[in-house]
């Protein structure tokens, strides 16, 4: 049976990964183009992309590769913080702000850097905590999205994937981690 508290936790997930799956669909039906309210950098009509680009996304595939390692990440991330809303909702201003800031000058959009940014925070909190919990979940998260982290950041100058909002998106979790944890030695 699961647990009251779990299903609180759960909720706020399901509503986020909804909100980002109907955006999806209503684009693909309707003739409009949601992503010109995605990120582009240093303009003013990019700005609103700075919490908008999360719930863009290309295609279904595009959907559905954000999708499953967001739902992993982000249940592990609100089943072990205490206050993890507040830091997800860091993670995604601190990506966006840098990636608006120091970002090519494309279009970006997509639940990829609250991805990227989550793989880093997660494993940081885990190597500065040195507590069980954040340290299983830190390998578990090594495992499961290192060999993604490390090659997702790498520059590709002629891709239309977003490298930089990858490496902004990580730099975000790395920074939010060593803000909201503690250092403990073993």
């Amino acid at each position: 049976m699961v647990s009251t508290a779990l299903k609180r936790q759960a909720y706020p997930i399901l509503i986020l990964l909804s909100v980002m799956w109907l955006v999806r669909i209503v684009d693909a039906v309707i003739p409009f183009d949601f992503n010109q309210f995605g990120l582009l950098p240093r303009t003013l009509r990019g700005l609103p992309g700075i919490g908008l680009m999360p719930f863009l996304h290309a295609s279904f595939g595009h959907l559905i590769s954000n999708t499953i390692p967001l739902a992993i990440l982000l249940g592990l991330t609100v089943t072990s913080r205490h206050r993890a809303w507040p830091i997800i909702v860091a993670i995604v201003i601190g990506n966006g702000v840098l990636l608006w800031l120091l970002g090519r000058s494309a279009y970006h959009i997509g639940a990829s850097g609250l991805v990227f940014g989550l793989i880093a925070y997660l494993i940081t909190v885990g190597i500065r905590e040195k507590q069980f919990t954040s340290i299983a979940i830190a390998l578990l998260v090594g495992i499961l999205f290192g060999a993604t982290l490390l090659t997702g950041v790498l520059p590709r100058w002629s891709s239309v994937i977003s490298w930089d909002g990858h490496l902004f998106g990580a730099v975000s979790g790395l920074i939010v981690g060593i803000k909201t944890s503690r250092s403990r030695s073993l």
